[in-house]
């Protein structure tokens, strides 16, 4: 079965991480937007991510300007931004396009095995999400408007997989 452990994506920072990396961890990738009217969620993935690290459970996010411009930013500025407003600790890449013949190929994978509102492929909105287990496999997509925290109980069952090398211990 193809997985996300055959990509690579640049960080932020410039690094190129290669998704090989993240095999055995859980990971939540998802597209964001610094002046979008979901912006707030940055917060709620933070407290999320912070919640889950420790299990084996990574947030990957990527900026995009493709929906209503709303991230207008680039680089450091970028960088700095989310850091500075939502203190933001998990993993950001350089910005990407999600949709289109420019769409980083990684999202063309996500795309490609689910479907989002009205059963469409493309993604429509900032703040799409996916949850891919621990092997690298796709696990399902959210829409924008699913909030971060709602998560929980699926991320935990990633994380309690059989096959995930850490186990979460509900108290």
């Amino acid at each position: 079965m193809e997985t996300i452990h055959r990509y690579s994506v640049k960080l932020i920072n410039g690094e190129t991480l290669a998704l090989k990396q993240m095999q055995g961890k859980t990971l939540l990738i998802v597209n964001i937007a610094s002046k979008c009217s979901f912006a707030a969620q940055l917060s709620a993935l933070e407290k999320l991510y912070r919640q889950y690290r420790n299990y084996g459970f990574e947030i990957l996010a990527f900026p995009c300007n493709q929906f209503g411009r709303n991230e207008p930013l680039e680089g450091a500025m970028l960088n700095e931004f989310y850091k500075s407003h939502f203190g933001l600790s998990f993993m950001v890449c350089d910005k990407v396009q999600v949709n289109g013949p420019d769409a980083h190929p990684l999202f063309n994978y996500l795309k490609s095995n689910t479907r989002g509102i009205a059963q469409n492929r493309a993604i429509k909105w900032n703040f799409t999400k996916f949850l891919v287990n621990s092997q690298g496999e796709l696990v399902s997509r959210y829409a924008p408007r699913t909030k971060p925290d709602t998560l929980k109980p699926v991320i935990e069952s990633q994380i309690n997989d059989e096959s995930s090398p850490i186990q979460f211990a509900k108290l």
